[in-house]
């Protein structure tokens, strides 16, 4: 039944994009109906990449507004330079990234007016997965109203280097770009209903004021990043 499980749910992720969050929902509940919810564990995600306390390099990536935006270039709600960035690889045709759109929507609009604003960065070769286009990024961002910048990593540099393996997986960087927290977004990627701790919430709040995020590195659950 294990293996039935993960070829059906491999099949799902090749087959391309659910258009919403409920679509979503029944592709990943058909593939888990036996399953459990399985909680994030906090341990390490991989060697290569940022580790947090590592500084976050800068980038330069195309929005879905046409625009080239830099770390340097994002300011926070209110016009000012932001106290941090929640950076987050996602895409479009990922199921757990179409579960996790609302709550990653909702997290901007709490606390970029505080100083934290999404950075959304879609890694996926559309070649590979056509549904991860620019053209498709687009269509996504104005449907969802998307309220923060959405970039397209169209070289596949970006991720690597960071050490993102996962669509959504997070990396919150302080104002100097240093890596606090690693992970996931909460521990309930699969079902927001289910939702009991909500790491990159808890570890924004703990960096306003001044602690240090607990834990500070989750297992991102979601997609393989397709290269």
């Amino acid at each position: 039944m294990k293996h039935l499980l993960t070829a059906l749910f491999l099949g799902l992720i090749l087959v391309g994009c659910s258009n919403t969050a409920e679509e979503a929902q029944e592709q990943i509940a058909k593939a888990e109906t036996t399953e459990p919810k399985a909680k994030v564990k906090t341990v390490a995600q991989r060697a290569e990449g940022i580790a947090v306390g590592e500084q976050a390099p800068d980038f330069e990536l195309k929005n879905v507004d046409g625009k080239t935006y830099s770390l340097a270039d994002i300011k926070d709600a209110n016009g000012n330079a932001p106290k941090g960035y929640a950076v987050i690889f996602t895409c479009n045709t990922c199921p757990f990234a179409v579960a996790s759109e609302q709550r990653i929507i909702d997290l901007h609009n709490k606390y970029a007016p505080q100083g934290y604003p999404v950075v959304a960065i879609q890694p996926n070769d559309p070649v590979i997965q056509p549904g991860d286009s620019f053209e498709a990024m687009q269509e996504r961002a104005e449907e969802m109203d998307y309220p923060f910048v959405y970039l397209f990593d169209e070289g596949q540099e970006v991720y690597p280097v960071y050490g993102a393996t996962k669509t959504p997986e997070v990396f919150l960087l302080d104002s100097d770009r240093y890596v606090k927290y690693h992970g996931a977004i909460d521990d309930s990627v699969r079902d927001p209903e289910g939702v009991e701790e909500k790491f990159l919430e808890n570890a924004i709040n703990a960096l306003m004021n001044n602690e240090t995020p607990h834990p500070p590195v989750t297992k991102a659950v979601g997609c393989g990043i397709k290269a």
